[in-house]
């Protein structure tokens, strides 16, 4: 809703809001504006005319409470602002906007079943295609490399050396692993072990050293083999063996493992979908008492007041060469950005948004709705919403930015309540939409 200076329709009386300004016009002028809009049956444009009308032929109560079927404010020339940037015609924006989000809310599952649908047709028709002439009625086939065809664009990426040149030289990520496994003979010793999205085989090794039995490690990118010449290099390949694939298609060499390992987690933690392969494994493969690791993983949710950054990216498009561009605002704000923050411009306590037990979760509940309190640490303007920690040593995870279009104005100790809702995105699955929601705000992010 409006805050600010609003001028009153039928005088030169300023209000604070447009509340206020409709309840002046009914106490001081006996004329309800909600009552015209009701009576002459308005819709948005219809109320904005009026606006416009009122101010400009500056009409009293008493003309206004006369007219009866046929308006003066019908013409369009009357869709021009009286006033410029007048606060009675922006809630009409509002209210479409409210209308036109309504309505996108409702027909959103009825596009996703009508996408699944439309898939499945594909899937059926690829199926009848490769099968012709072949004997048997499956087309498991046809579906499976129809996933694959979908997926060759995420897996090529990690096809790619500089990727894993700058995991491993992550070490936060990479020793983290190390001390765990390596830390943890008990755990390991004797046992047989799955590493989902092995990549250069690295938690596979670091399991061989820490007692292994037996290592499996899945990859689908072509860094499989390097990994096989790694093994190899490192006299571990009578214990590791390398499968190349997704681990929904392969056959492994084992029924059951005692330990799947993975290092699955993408920025916002669930980017990319990965968890889901390690679900799929862990259902499929792991024995009674055995676990996954990581066990436990939490999405936090914190505030941010950096006004340095909400100029660069935000109010740069106020003026960009003596050019207005604000239009752009509108397409920039949605696209989460994943980068590394000053942990001095943190100005709330994180909330805890999501836990995820690795043992026990299910791929539906990767797509979440929670609702959180940010408590105030500092008196500034809350320009930026993120996930995951800047104060530790930052990690190739960074942070996942999600910037406010307009700076919310918080004070030491507010507490400052919202919902956020994590959901796939149905045209890749792999990347996610981030819907928040604070007071009557609400932004819906891309993260791809």
């Amino acid at each position: 809703a409006w805050r600010g200076s609003c001028m009153s329709v039928l005088s030169n009386r300023s209000l604070n809001s447009v509340p206020e300004t409709f309840q002046h016009c009914q106490a001081d002028h006996g004329v309800s504006i909600l009552q015209l809009v009701k009576a002459h049956r308005l819709d948005d444009y219809g109320y904005i005319k009026m606006i416009n009308y009122i101010r400009t032929v500056k009409c009293s109560g008493e003309t206004l409470a006369v007219f009866d079927g046929a308006v003066p404010w019908d013409s369009d020339e009357f869709m021009k602002p009286a006033l410029p940037d007048d606060p009675l015609l922006q809630i009409g924006t509002e209210n479409r906007a409210r209308q036109a989000e309504e309505r996108a809310a409702r027909s959103e599952e009825a596009l996703a079943r009508a996408m699944e649908d439309l898939q499945n047709l594909k899937v059926l028709a690829q199926g009848l295609v490769l099968n012709a002439g072949r004997p048997g009625p499956s087309c498991s086939g046809a579906i499976a490399e129809l996933r694959e065809d979908e997926d060759e664009a995420y897996f090529s990426s990690y096809g790619h050396y500089g990727i894993h040149e700058e995991m491993l030289k992550d070490k936060v990520r990479t020793e983290s692993y190390r001390d765990f496994i390596c830390g943890n003979p008990d755990v390991f010793k004797d046992k047989v072990v799955l590493d989902v999205g092995c990549g250069t085989g690295i938690l596979s090794m670091f399991a061989a050293r820490a007692g292994a039995r037996k290592v499996i490690a899945v990859d689908q990118s072509e860094i499989i083999y390097q990994a096989m010449d790694i093994v190899r290099s490192n006299q571990l390949e009578n214990t590791i063996t390398l499968i190349k694939g997704r681990i929904e298609d392969v056959n492994l060499p084992v029924e059951k493992v005692d330990i799947i390992i993975s290092e699955w987690m993408g920025y916002f933690l669930l980017f990319e979908s990965m968890l889901d392969s390690v679900i799929f494994a862990r259902d499929m493969y792991l024995a009674e008492g055995g676990s996954v690791y990581p066990n436990s993983c939490n999405i936090s949710l914190a505030a941010v007041g950096d006004t340095e950054k909400h100029c660069d990216r935000i109010a740069f498009w106020d003026d960009v060469y003596g050019f207005k561009m604000e239009c752009m605002k509108k397409a920039v704000v949605p696209e989460a950005v994943v980068e590394v923050l000053k942990p001095e411009t943190v100005i709330s306590e994180p909330a805890v948004i999501q836990t995820l037990d690795c043992n026990a979760v299910t791929t539906s509940e990767l797509e979440f709705t929670a609702d959180f309190t940010l408590k105030m640490t500092a008196s500034t303007h809350c320009t930026v919403m993120f996930s995951t920690s800047p104060h530790c040593t930052k990690t190739h995870w960074k942070q996942t930015v999600f910037l406010l279009e307009n700076p919310i104005p918080v004070q030491s100790g507010d507490e400052l309540p919202g919902r956020i809702t994590v959901r796939k995105n149905r045209k890749d699955p792999r990347a996610l939409l981030v819907t928040l929601n604070l007071a009557d705000w609400r932004q819906t992010y891309s993260l791809q």
